[in-house]
C-alpha cells in the first residue's frame, strides 16, 4: 500500500483511528503508522455493530476499514445509505442475482463488485451527495468545459 498524499492527510487518518479507539471499535489489525519513512499507515481494521461512530461515518480516504454485520440486504440498504456521503460502494458476494437487486438502491456514484478502486478512464467517477459534483473521468468529464446551445428554425 502507498503513502498517503501529504502530511496534513496522514495526521487526519490518525486522528480518524484514534476517535475510532476512543469510540469504543475494536482494532482488528494496524491502527498506527507503519515503521518507514514517509506518509505511510499501516491497513487499519475495526469492527463495530454501532455504524453511528464518526469512522463508520466518514470519507477517511486513508487505509482505514470499519467492518460492520448486517441482518439483511435491506439493512445493507439503510446502513448503506445512512450517511452524508456518496462516493463509492464495494460489494462482495457469489450470488450476482442479489447484487443486481441491491446496485440500484444504492446511493453512491460507482458500485465495484467484488473489487475495490477499479477504475478506467472510459467510466465516470463521482459521487452522490457530499462526495462532490460532476464526474471525473469517461464522456462526462467534459460537460463542464461545454455550452450547450439548442436551435430551433421554423421553416
Amino acid at each position: 500500500m502507498g503513502p498517503l498524499v501529504s502530511r496534513v492527510q496522514l495526521d487526519r487518518v490518525c486522528h480518524y483511528i484514534e476517535t475510532g479507539r476512543q469510540e469504543g471499535a475494536r482494532l482488528v489489525t494496524g491502527g498506527e503508522r507503519a515503521d518507514r519513512k514517509g506518509y505511510y499507515v499501516k491497513p487499519t481494521i475495526f469492527a463495530t455493530e454501532d455504524d453511528s461512530l464518526v469512522i463508520a461515518k466518514d470519507e477517511i480516504f486513508g487505509p482505514v476499514l470499519v467492518v460492520i454485520p448486517f441482518d439483511d440486504i435491506e439493512d445493507v440498504v439503510a446502513r448503506a445509505n445512512d450517511s452524508r456521503y456518496g462516493l463509492a460502494a464495494s460489494i462482495w458476494s457469489n450470488d450476482l442475482s442479489e447484487v443486481q437487486r441491491l446496485i440500484p438502491k444504492l446511493k453512491a456514484g460507482t458500485v465495484w463488485v467484488n473489487g475495490h478502486n477499479m477504475l478506467d478512464a472510459n467510466i465516470p467517477f463521482g459521487g452522490y451527495k457530499l462526495s462532490g459534483v460532476g464526474r471525473d473521468m469517461g464522456k462526462q468529464s467534459l460537460d463542464s468545459y461545454l455550452e450547450t446551445k439548442s436551435v430551433v428554425i421554423a421553416l
